[in-house]
């Protein structure tokens, strides 16, 4: 090949690599164009944290987010809980309505249940909870609602289904060492006053399934993780 051959075949050469060079640089530009703008959407991976179950229901969303908001479990600092004059006008739907609310969680919740006029978690119970707790599968909160029998006067159900949701809170931050618990967790104690179960409740998984009756199923906390997104 003469010199001027080779000078020739030496420009094509540089000619060729720099239009690859461009060529690679602006599919580069391209893709980053597509993704900042949407143009072509990456498939998403769906995790547990996308999951979201049937019961999440418009209607139990609502009442969900006002509960998480009015007690305590949206960030703001300075509470903890929901007595039942809280649950009455946040959740602003009848006994019946709010408890039609959770029986979808049938296969997800637990009761967990007490000696009559005390708070104190026997092995059954903390068998049921450890279950119950370590089955969040992606779940954001974990809800407590605590009961009293009819029996006595409304002040003290009130104080003692205050001290079960306590009771179960205590336990589990004892047990499971969550640092970040106080934002997972949320407490509602309804005394006698607002939303009692029914007999109906025994057939869900109990810790006390030889002494569930009418009284007996509300000296109880109900307890479950909730899989929505809100």
């Amino acid at each position: 090949m003469n010199r001027n051959a080779f000078a020739v075949a030496a420009v094509i050469g540089m000619g060729l690599a720099a239009g690859t060079t461009f060529v690679v640089k602006g599919e580069e530009r391209a893709a980053g164009v597509r993704l900042r703008t949407g143009a072509v959407e990456p498939k998403a991976v769906v995790t547990a944290d996308d999951a979201e179950e049937k019961y999440c229901t418009p209607e139990f969303k609502d009442v969900l987010a006002r509960v998480i908001h009015a007690c305590g479990l949206s960030g703001s600092e300075g509470r903890r809980g929901c007595q039942p004059a809280d649950v009455k006008t946040l959740a602003a739907i009848s006994d019946d309505e709010f408890n039609k609310l959770f029986t979808p969680l049938e296969k997800r919740a637990a009761v967990i249940m007490f000696d009559e006029g005390a708070e104190k978690l026997d092995d059954a119970a903390k068998k049921l909870l450890d279950e119950r707790w370590q089955e969040r599968k992606g779940a954001r909160y974990f809800f407590v609602v605590a009961r009293a029998s009819k029996t006595g006067p409304a002040d003290f159900n009130r104080a003692l289904s205050h001290k079960r949701a306590n009771s179960v809170m205590f336990y589990l931050a004892d047990k499971f060492k969550d640092p970040d618990i106080d934002k997972k967790v949320g407490l509602l104690w309804l005394g006698k006053e607002f939303a009692q179960l029914d007999k109906q409740y025994c057939a869900w998984p109990v810790t006390r399934p030889g002494k569930c009756d009418a009284e007996g199923i509300n000296r109880s906390a109900f307890v479950s993780w909730v899989d929505c997104r809100l």
